[in-house]
């Protein structure tokens, strides 16, 4: 006889544990459009607002300019920090507008001198690499554009200054704060290498002399000394209208130009870049002086500019004669502009846009 076979039990199916839902935190990112369609709203109002007040409008427009003006600023330098833009943009609106409010003279000169070092720092990190000489100097006139622009927003909030303290406070926040971003992106000290280690030596030697330069000789130069460096000045001043400013023309604009061109190359050109700051800086206070006349204020930026740029072209010329190929006993047959030509193809070096962060 057969035996009976017993059915088969079906396998009951696994019953996976029910996944709680958590509430998901909301999202407070714009997108890039919207966010760039802002920013761009907030810009062109705070220059237009500037440009009221300066025109012998109501002296609210200065305060609106100015709050407008440094919370752009606030906005992209926090954006190429990797930050929360739309954050501390808001606590920068937020705290400008009641500055602006209130009056008091002491809030006052700090917000002018916070806007003056914002600014300074996001024309040094508002810029991107560049494998031609024309394209750095592009990027040293949006720095330079950058500048006016603070310094219309530092004077919008009215302060009280003194012209020296305030001129020193802002390049002193000016260049710690770039200098804590750039240990940064140029992969820290360790990151220099020897030729790195001595151009920042040179610029920082560079940078305490000049600044120093006018109290040296006040006190320590001879009569004949300071006697030959007014007559310079004073020639300049009657024949050009104005003067270059020596930590403009000797440090900042050469480095800036230099450490742009030097970053589509290497990553240490950051800190090149870097005292970026000894041009961005100054060009952020150039007219608090009262006594200085807007035009004469103008022309020296535009003849440090035009100084600095000349040596950051023959710095730009003696860097690539030393490091490039054709001076390590590469093809001597090739000509100045195939050699040239190849150079500008090795600088791949990659790097985000200008409105992507950098960290």
């Amino acid at each position: 006889m057969s035996k009976a076979v017993a059915p088969r039990r079906r396998a009951e199916p696994v019953r996976q544990p029910r996944k709680l839902r958590t509430p998901s935190m909301p999202s407070f990112r714009l997108r890039p459009r919207t966010a760039l369609a802002v920013w761009t709203c907030f810009v062109v109002a705070g220059v237009v607002c500037l440009a009221g007040a300066a025109l012998n409008g109501p002296h609210a427009l200065a305060g609106a300019g100015a709050v407008l003006v440094v919370t752009a600023a606030t906005w992209w330098l926090t954006a190429r920090c990797g930050g929360r833009p739309l954050l501390f943009s808001t606590v920068a609106a937020v705290a400008g507008a009641i500055v602006a409010v209130v009056g008091n003279p002491q809030l006052s000169t700090g917000a002018a001198v916070t806007t003056a070092a914002i600014t300074a720092v996001l024309a040094v990190m508002g810029t991107v690499p560049s494998v031609r000489f024309r394209g750095a100097v592009a990027e040293v006139l949006l720095a330079a554009g950058i500048c006016l622009i603070g310094a219309g927003a530092a004077l919008g909030f009215d302060p009280v200054i003194a012209i020296g303290r305030y001129q020193d406070t802002t390049l002193a926040l000016a260049v710690v704060g770039c200098f804590v971003l750039v240990y940064r992106l140029g992969a820290g000290l360790h990151g220099l290498g020897r030729r790195g280690v001595v151009v920042v030596a040179i610029g920082g030697v560079l940078l305490v002399v000049t600044l120093l330069y006018a109290e040296l000789l006040r006190t320590y130069g001879s009569s004949s000394i300071a006697t030959a460096a007014n007559d310079a000045t004073r020639w300049c001043h009657d024949h050009l209208g104005s003067y270059p400013r020596p930590v403009e023309a000797l440090l900042g604009v050469p480095a800036l130009t230099w450490g742009t061109h030097l970053r589509a190359r290497r990553r240490q050109g950051w800190w090149v870049c870097a005292f970026g700051v000894a041009f961005t800086a100054p060009v952020t206070t150039t007219f608090a002086n009262p006594g200085l006349p807007v035009i004469e204020a103008l022309l020296t930026v535009v003849y440090s500019l035009v100084v600095g740029l000349v040596i950051g072209y023959v710095v730009i010329r003696i860097d690539l004669r030393v490091t490039s190929p054709r001076s390590r006993g590469g093809s001597r047959a090739a000509g100045r502009r195939a050699a040239r030509e190849a150079e500008v193809a090795s600088a791949v070096r990659p790097e985000p846009s200008r409105s992507q962060p950098l960290l």
